[in-house]
Formats: structure tokens, C-alpha cells, sequence
């Protein structure tokens, strides 16, 4: 009697290409918000050094009156924004569909005890967190990239996004030293010989991380908070720097 070969299924590379885009978009935003972070932490070395920051990232340089080009910073906000949209499209691929998942989820979650499984239900909570703080924020961005520097940012801050900003800093924060872990966990960066104690290594230069940046971030807040109040009589009028101020 003839048998009938069944026919195999071939394998989808979807889901590994679009782990793999996850992945990549992830690296990419975990660094530029570690990079706009220590950008705007400048301020913590005077006005002066937010000044030129805020200049610099505007090309001034390249600008005959020396003005910039704030243009520059809203298609930065455009760019990060669209990718934030796709990292953030990828990842929901994993969320729990309904309100029964997610239940299932906490319960196994607080069984297990496993650290990794509770970074990723915190990386969740703070990815919703941050898809709609950080809309915010990246729209103010955009529409009033040439209000950025030491007053005009320490107005914002100290006028009405306070609150804003500082949920969005511990959000964002513990969201990207979880996605950098768990990058380097997943695809076996650091494993060397024995990946067990690579990964205890890697969770203290996480949290080594998470407190460094979220320390920077409220002392940067604090020193715009100030600076804002301090300018609040005159709220609106630019910072003139020292060598604008000499022409």
C-alpha cells in the first residue's frame, strides 16, 4: 500500500526577523535616551553649557547669523518618534491579548519569583507609560524645537511638564537598563565561559545603570526647576549667552 507523504509546513523567518528588527530598534533607542539624557543633564555645569549644547545639536556652526537650524532637532524628534512607533508595534507582538493573560501571567510571575520574567512585566508597564508620556513630550519637541535652552526649558519644566517629566524619567530609565539586560542576555553578548554568573554580572551593571541615570535625571531636574524659578518674573525671554551678548 502506497503512503503519502505528508507535506512539511516550511518554517517562517518572520517571527526571527521581527525579533530581530525588536532588537535593533531597542539598542538604538535605549542609546539615544542615554545620549539626550547626558545632553540634557548639561545643565548641571551652568547655563552657559546648556546653551552651547542646545547650539551645537541646532549646527550653529554651519549658520552664517550663528542662529542654527532648529529644523535639524524637530526631524531628530519625527525620526525617534516613527522608530519609537515601531519598537513599540513589535513589542505589543508579546503583550498578553486580554485581561485573562495577563492575570495568568501575574500568577505565574509571583510563582516563579524569576527576575527576568518581572523585568519583562516591567518593561510592559513602563513601555505603556512611555508610549504615551513620551508622545507628549517628542510632540513638544516638534513643534518648538527652537525652545530649547537654559530658560526656555526651565520654564517649560518649571511652568507645567514637571510632573510630566518626572514620570517620564523613572518610565524611561528603568525601561532602557531592562532592554539593554535583556538585549545582552538574549542574543549571549557577555556570556563568556560561564553565562550563569554573566548574567548576575550583567543585572549589577544594570541596576548600576538605572540608578546612575535616574540620579542624573532628577538632579537635572532639579536644576531646571530652579533655574525656572528663579526666571519665572520673566518667563518667555531667551537666555542671551556671554559671547552673543558681546557682538
Amino acid at each position: 500500500m502506497n503512503r503519502v507523504k505528508k507535506r512539511e509546513t516550511p518554517l517562517s523567518r518572520m517571527p526571527a526577523r521581527l525579533d530581530l528588527a525588536q532588537s535593533v530598534s531597542g539598542l538604538i533607542l535605549g542609546l539615544f535616551m542615554w545620549t539626550h539624557l547626558l545632553l540634557v543633564s548639561s545643565i548641571l555645569l551652568g547655563k552657559e553649557a546648556m546653551h552651547f549644547v542646545s547650539k551645537v545639536m541646532e549646527m550653529s556652526f554651519l549658520s552664517p547669523s550663528g542662529e542654527g537650524y532648529p529644523v535639524i532637532v524637530s526631524l531628530v524628534g519625527i525620526t525617534i518618534s516613527a522608530l519609537f512607533i515601531v519598537h513599540a508595534a513589535l513589542a505589543m507582538r508579546k503583550f498578553p491579548s486580554n485581561w485573562k493573560q495577563a492575570a495568568t501571567f501575574r500568577e505565574h510571575m509571583a510563582m516563579m519569583r524569576h527576575p527576568d520574567t518581572s523585568h519583562w512585566w516591567r518593561q510592559v508597564i513602563t513601555g505603556f507609560v512611555m508610549f504615551f508620556l513620551g508622545s507628549v513630550h517628542l510632540y513638544v519637541i516638534i513643534t518648538h524645537p527652537a525652545e530649547i535652552g537654559p530658560f526656555a526649558s526651565s520654564d517649560r519644566v518649571y511652568g507645567f511638564m514637571w510632573p510630566l517629566y518626572l514620570i517620564l524619567l523613572f518610565a524611561v530609565e528603568v525601561h532602557a537598563a531592562i532592554g539593554m539586560y535583556r538585549l545582552a542576555v538574549k542574543w549571549g553578548v557577555f556570556d563568556g565561559a560561564d553565562p550563569r554568573q554573566s548574567r548576575k554580572r550583567l543585572q549589577i551593571v544594570e541596576r548600576g545603570l538605572t540608578m546612575f541615570f535616574l540620579s542624573l535625571g532628577v538632579a537635572s531636574l532639579i536644576a531646571y526647576m530652579k533655574i525656572g524659578y528663579e526666571h519665572r518674573e520673566h518667563a518667555g525671554e531667551p537666555y542671551v549667552s556671554t559671547e552673543e551678548a558681546s557682538r
